[in-house]
């Protein structure tokens, strides 16, 4: 099997591989190297090599070998963290110039479940200033590209570790989630992709450990892979006040067994009433509706949410205050997004944020309703195809123009407000070739649902 080969392959498939002793967790390690070396240059999703990861996989190899230490879930697969994921020894900057030359002094908690269960950290992946916009660039390491089309954004703010991803530099990839920040770049990347509830994957260190908007999470090349990832970062930490348990739940196991038969599924073409691509939604559309041929019940409702575009916008603000207060002194360095978002969020009264709590109540009653009658809602992930790299957001989506730079993500962040599980999962390629994500949202704190449904829908392969 040639470099290659085994560096496209599934998180799954490498464990199975690594098992059998097709291959070894160096060989896996060298070929994404491999891939680093030979595209990254031209994507930029690695911003930081892991200079060590062939010398911790060959002691980690060697101690398995030796029986001094156990082959973990993801025992011998390389992981891409995001570039504002402490990994201790390694810049993390946070694509944000002040931090230039910052380096990480211990393991994000995170990390530290990886490198448990066995995953090597092969690098930091580039993502915007504080992980704030929907296309991945900044001026510390400038823009990254999409593997399927060198002139096109991969999304962000995961977009360094999707392009990567996608690219065959690591089979997994971590991240972060507030707006859609990894359901966007799978989307864009032909991903899969998972917003877990919050509280199931513990955030250290943070600065805001009530944190309910933003999670962490991770990308992958198939569903299973996404449920492997899951169960090895899941689950209570003394670190951390918000939690689930773990007792009972076994994501990887619940994606063997697959979806339960004649689940019901509202589709809905435009949640957040901003306008859908054609092409986008049609390729959406048929892939939900052919779930009915996997023993699925498929209904088409009609679900405007845009009530709640202003309150995820107001509840932004708050949040990038609460994380990035630090930077209000240094404001005028910063680049415009982030700059924005704090002077808006400092700006905001007391009363407008109660208000956006009150439409965030309102939407949490609009799915407690929905999911009594359905299983999941499916609804396209992004309203448009990736756009042209330089641009920081697309000015127009189906003619209407839009008003901010991130009103063209509405339809992933009016579901971060429910604190639901949600997937993208690709659903198919449009006319030019470039994946389509669709959205699953599962019912409160079932994970396993939302990913045995996402199973249903097939890994994508890029061209060449």
């Amino acid at each position: 099997m040639s470099t290659t080969e085994i560096a496209l392959l599934t998180a799954t498939e490498l464990r199975r591989g690594i098992e059998n002793r097709d291959f070894s967790p160096v060989e896996v390690v060298e070929a994404c190297l491999r891939r680093v070396e030979l595209l990254n240059p031209q994507l930029n999703a690695v911003v930081t090599l892991n200079e060590n990861a062939l010398d911790e996989t060959r002691r980690l190899q060697d101690q398995v070998e030796r029986g001094r230490a156990e082959a973990g879930l993801l025992y011998g697969l390389p992981a891409g963290i995001k570039d504002v994921t402490p990994v201790a020894g390694l810049r993390c900057t946070y694509g944000c110039s002040l931090y230039a030359d910052n380096v990480a002094q211990e393991d994000a908690l995170i990390v530290r479940r990886l490198r448990r269960q066995g995953a090597i950290v092969l690098g930091k992946t580039n993502t915007p200033e504080f992980a704030a916009g929907g296309n991945t660039f900044n001026e510390v390491f400038g823009r990254t590209r999409n593997p399927w089309n060198r002139a096109l954004s991969p999304g962000g703010s995961t977009g360094g570790g999707a392009a990567g991803l996608a690219a065959g530099m690591f089979a997994l990839a971590e991240g972060t989630d507030l707006g859609g920040s990894l359901r966007i770049p799978a989307s864009f990347c032909g991903l899969f992709g998972l917003r877990p509830s919050p509280g199931l994957v513990p955030v250290h260190p943070t600065s805001y450990p009530w944190d309910t908007l933003q999670v962490s999470g991770g990308m992958a090349r198939c569903a299973q892979d996404l449920a492997l990832m899951l169960q090895a970062v899941s689950g209570p930490s003394a670190h951390a006040p918000m939690a689930q348990s773990m007792k009972g739940r076994d994501f990887p196991a619940a994606v063997r067994s697959g979806p339960k038969k004649n689940l019901r599924l509202a589709y809905a073409p435009d949640i957040a009433a901003i306008g859908v691509d054609p092409e986008i939604e049609e390729v959406c559309r048929r892939a939900a509706f052919e779930l009915e041929q996997r023993n699925c019940i498929v209904e088409e409702i009609d679900l405007d949410l845009s009530f709640a575009r202003q309150a995820f916008l107001t509840l932004r603000g708050y949040e990038i205050v609460a994380v990035c207060g630090m930077l209000i002194a240094q404001k005028d360095s910063l680049g415009p997004n982030l700059k924005g978002n704090l002077e808006s969020g400092m700006a905001t009264e007391t009363r407008t944020f109660a208000q956006a709590e009150h439409q965030r109540a309102q939407i949490w009653e609009v799915f407690k309703d929905l999911l009594l009658t359905y299983d999941h809602l499916l609804t396209p992930c992004m309203a448009i195809p990736p756009f042209p790299v330089e641009r920081n957001f697309p000015e127009t989506i189906a003619g209407r123009p839009m008003q901010s730079y991130v009103d063209w993500i509405a339809p992933t962040f009016v579901l971060s407000l429910t604190g639901l599980p949600v997937a993208s999962a690709p659903c198919g390629l449009d006319s030019r070739g470039l994946p389509v994500g669709l959205q699953i949202v599962g019912r409160p704190q079932d994970e396993e649902s939302v990913l045995s449904l996402a199973s249903l829908f097939a890994p994508l392969k890029m061209p060449g």
